[in-house]
């Protein structure tokens, strides 16, 4: 039987987060869906968990506001002055360029974590996970992301 993460062996685990693979309904682009789930998060609690925050608009988060040619801090702007999500979509349809070159995007994105340092990455999260024997399954960021969620038994 494969083994499961040790509770707490990854601090808190926000479940309440879609998954790394759900594309924004608008855009096609994988992990924004991720990103304003945080930033919505932030708002209604003031802060994520130390588990999470570590990344919050960093790690998957910048580098989607790179590929975007943003900032993180604008599309965390853009929610905490949202009231709703019809607005959220508005004022992101604002900001984002005109061509999001999501295929672009969204092949690097399930790509991260498969170079050498990125196994090793995955490999040492597993360890502290209790899962290294899950390593040859779990194979990108994404994958990893989902596994500690419990998207992936």
């Amino acid at each position: 039987m494969p083994s499961k993460p040790i509770p707490g062996s990854s601090g808190d685990v926000l479940t309440s987060l879609p998954s790394a693979y759900l594309p924004h309904a608008a855009t096609g682009l994988l992990h924004l869906p991720r990103f304003l789930a945080k930033c919505k998060y932030v708002k209604a609690h003031g802060a994520l968990p130390p588990s999470y925050a570590k990344n919050y608009k960093r790690g998957c988060d910048r580098f989607l506001s790179q590929h975007l040619g943003i900032e993180p801090a604008a599309v965390e702007k853009i929610v905490h002055e949202s009231a709703t999500d019809e607005e959220i979509e508005a004022r992101l349809e604002q900001l984002l360029p005109p061509d999001v070159r999501a295929d672009k995007w969204n092949r690097r994105y399930v790509q991260m974590g498969m170079t050498e340092a990125g196994r090793g990455f995955i490999k040492e999260a597993l360890s502290a996970m209790g899962c290294a024997d899950r390593a040859d399954e779990i194979k990108s960021i994404p994958d990893l992301m989902d596994f500690d969620e419990g998207r992936i038994e």
